[in-house]
């Protein structure tokens, strides 16, 4: 038998203190879920209109450098993308909700210059290239989205899973423990003023 449920008013206390803490725990996780919840309907959101601008971005961009292989050749453009710089300057940091651990994805968004000399070349080729550079800062946005999504719907998983284990374990097995104390604690002091009466009473004969 463990010795914590022994009916004593010490372990009575030590129960009910358990019981406020378990219960004050299951708020915090409660409330924690929640904002984890609203956070990440946040970003359902926001992928679902990026998705939208990326799908329409790549569509104008490969109707524009359909062109661009029509008029100037597929060889020709092929060579002008080969010249184009690769992108380094992505950097990621984090910052913290409610201990989820969320990437901030940051990259030189400055307009990029073009590696063609513009004599050489068509109008559909300059757009092609503006609408790619979009598809990619939009690509970055929504990456740093969906990780972030699949982070918080991870982190909302392991809040609930605590939530429920005090919610249907701790909290009612503190409650019972509380109880059965109390139950016993206060048949002991019924026992004891039975005695008590019982000896005044043969002392009053």
């Amino acid at each position: 038998m463990n010795i914590n449920t022994f009916p004593t008013k010490g372990n009575l206390i030590a129960s009910k203190n358990s019981l406020a803490l378990a219960r004050q725990g299951y708020g915090l996780m409660d409330k924690k879920r929640n904002i984890l919840i609203r956070e990440l309907m946040g970003l359902i959101d926001e992928a679902k209109e990026i998705q939208k601008q990326i799908d329409t971005t790549f569509s104008a961009a490969y109707k524009a450098l359909m062109y661009a292989n029509i008029e100037l050749g597929i060889d020709f453009v092929s060579d002008i993308a080969g010249s184009v710089p690769v992108e380094d300057s992505i950097q990621i940091k984090t910052r913290s909700v409610m201990g989820t651990e969320i990437p901030l994805v940051r990259f030189d968004d400055s307009p990029m210059e073009p590696t063609y000399a513009y004599y050489a070349t068509r109008e559909s080729l300059d757009k092609a290239r503006e609408c790619f550079n979009e598809v990619k800062r939009l690509t970055v946005r929504l990456s740093m989205i969906e990780n972030s999504a699949y982070r918080l719907a991870r982190n909302i998983k392991k809040t609930q899973k605590r939530a429920n284990a005090l919610k249907n374990i701790t909290i009612p097995t503190y409650e019972n423990l509380t109880k059965s104390i109390t139950n016993a604690l206060e048949e002991k002091d019924r026992e004891e003023f039975t005695r008590l009466k019982v000896i005044k009473s043969w002392k009053d004969a």
